[in-house]
């Protein structure tokens, strides 16, 4: 997966930069088909000091993107929540799949089934 990282009112340094990497690294189990992940890490002066932080993540992967975005005091916080806010819209769509794969399966098994019967 490729990874798109930019800034906007913040020096990027390195640490940022490797737990960024981590948190997305950890979301790539999660989806093997998504392709691009975007990232912008943004720190707003004119906002009130407790939302100062904005951490955006898009995911780009076959089908609808995902985006997630929260803003915190904090700039690491705010990375680990956006990152969250994406799992859990990876999960529900993978649990989404499987169980639309699965009434479909059962429904032509129970379709064998009673033509047999």
């Amino acid at each position: 997966m490729k990874i798109l990282l930019s800034t906007h009112n913040i020096r990027l340094t390195q640490a940022i930069q490797d737990h960024v990497h981590n948190r997305i690294s950890k979301l790539e189990n999660y989806d093997r088909f998504c392709t691009n992940a975007r990232v912008m890490l943004e720190r707003d002066h004119t906002r009130i000091p407790e939302r100062q932080f904005t951490c955006a993540v898009q995911f780009s992967m076959p089908g609808p993107d995902l985006f997630a975005e929260d803003a915190e005091i904090d700039l690491y916080s705010a990375i680990d929540l956006a990152t969250k806010k994406i799992e859990q819209q990876i999960r529900k769509r993978h649990s989404k799949f499987k169980a639309r794969n699965h009434t479909e399966v059962s429904r032509s098994k129970r379709a064998r089934q009673e033509a047999v019967a």
